[in-house]
């Protein structure tokens, strides 16, 4: 057998590609890399405006030179990395070392050994992945979450009168509407993803132990806290003042957490979508060539809501794991958070595929309402509800003499099928008053929504 040429391992860089590629600008290697570059360049423009260590500061054409360095970075710079971590075996030494090789040709090596100054690879790595997780997931992802809130609030408003059976524990309920229940997702995401848009995305910058030792050996009369605070918010990005050798990730915990919820509450709408698809309370609208089944010509597969389904699966193992390994570090320092963190664009890429589908599969389907009023048609003894809650207000009211009014609908509902008649029959013979009877016999399943209309419409 002729082995094939060199092919991508994971769907995502695979047949899913298109859907997760903005994401690749900043959780990939090279989108990491990138944000290295424009830390360490930062650090230099820093330290120059300061004038520390007989340096001066840089004139706006070196400054701008310099901040080329990240803003025009790629495959040269990539490539360049690539073959200097083969012989560092370090991926942050390289990119040391690529700033250096720049600045050689900047014409800037004066400042060349203010590379680098005083940090540790994690004061770099922190500043680098709160950098590209805060521009990925504000960028990207949860414009893409938003869009889903946005689509589900519009369909929302849009079968906010379309009453149907609710099915808790899987059977017939007391009715709300279609609207209503897409409403409750849209609140749910809500609350979520503002949440993560309050979180925190946070580096450190204080040095091998996080005691700022070796700034201070080099300058003591320096604030090198103050001056690492102004520096790392200066990058947009949050500052923690106290750390071991790296910054403690707390802050990605929450976020992978609650990115998680949000799959979870995403998952249940995938779930009810296709089960109300199944019910046929959706239908699925056709796609001009498109294949359901290679033996069944008739079928439209909801495929859009699986395939959600199951990405949604994967990227909550992989934040719970990453959740789960970030939370520790052995005393001051190892390294299981190197290696784990590179699989953070892999569970926010499984994430936005099914975002993506998602969106796809809400588009397709329209709302079958013929079918909502049959089910709600064949199933009146769903007004029981009302029946017996009435007729508890006519005996605290001194209105009614009926013992058990619970146990009397129970009589009449409880595994039997009743429909308009037997119920108007029924609620004529009640020692109710004429208004309540009234109130009842206007009752159908249709009409016994409560406020759902007005919940799905915010």
């Amino acid at each position: 057998m002729t082995a094939l040429s060199p092919q991508p391992l994971s769907p995502l860089d695979g047949r899913y590609r298109d859907a997760v590629a903005p994401l690749g600008e900043f959780l990939s290697e090279a989108g990491l890399n990138r944000a290295r570059v424009e830390v360490e360049v930062e650090w230099l423009i820093a330290l120059t405006d300061r004038s520390l260590f007989g340096a001066t500061p840089l004139t706006e054409t070196e400054r701008d030179d310099l901040r080329g360095l990240y803003r025009d970075f790629g495959q040269d710079e990539i490539d360049w990395l690539a073959a200097k971590e083969a012989v560092t075996r370090h991926d942050v030494k390289a990119v040391e070392y690529l700033v250096r090789d720049r600045l050689a040709h900047l014409g800037l090596e004066r400042i060349a050994e203010l590379t680098h100054f005083a940090c540790t690879s994690e004061d770099i790595n922190s500043a680098s992945y709160a950098i590209t997780v805060q521009r990925a997931v504000l960028g990207v992802w949860m414009p893409k979450l938003r869009e889903v809130v946005t689509k589900l609030r519009a369909l929302a408003e849009q079968h906010a009168d379309a009453a149907m059976l609710a099915r808790t524990h899987g059977q017939p309920a007391t009715p709300t509407t279609m609207g209503k229940e897409l409403a409750v997702f849209a609140w749910r995401l809500e609350r979520v993803a503002g949440q993560i848009e309050g979180g925190q995305f946070l580096a450190k910058f204080s040095g091998a132990t996080g005691t700022w030792s070796a700034h201070l050996a080099a300058e003591p009369s320096v604030d090198w806290q103050a001056l690492s605070r102004e520096f790392i918010e200066g990058l947009g990005i949050g500052f923690n003042p106290l750390t071991t050798q790296i910054e403690s990730h707390d802050w990605q915990i929450e976020l992978y957490d609650r990115a998680r919820h949000a799959g979870g509450i995403l998952h249940n709408l995938a779930t009810d979508a296709w089960t109300y698809i199944s019910l046929g309370y959706f239908a699925q609208i056709p796609v001009a060539g498109a294949t359901g089944s290679s033996t069944m010509p008739h079928k439209i597969n909801p495929i859009r809501f699986e395939n959600a389904e199951a990405n949604l699966e994967i990227s909550a193992g992989l934040f719970a794991t990453l959740s789960q390994t970030l939370v520790t570090s052995r005393m001051q320092r190892d390294l299981t958070d190197s290696t784990t963190q590179r699989n953070i664009g892999v569970a926010f890429g499984h994430s936005l595929l099914a975002l993506e589908n998602l969106l796809r599969g809400l588009d397709s389907i329209s709302l079958s309402r013929d079918v909502l009023l049959a089910d709600l048609d064949a199933n009146w003894e769903v007004l029981a509800e009302a029946i017996q809650t009435v007729v508890r207000g006519e005996i605290a009211a001194g209105h009614s003499s009926i013992s058990d009014p619970y146990a009397l609908l129970k009589d009449l509902t409880r595994g039997h099928r009743v429909g308009p008649v037997e119920l108007s029959e029924f609620v004529q013979g009640l020692d109710i008053s004429d208004a309540a009877k009234h109130r009842l016999l206007m009752l159908t399943p249709e009409t016994y929504t409560g406020v759902a209309a007005q919940l799905a419409q915010g």
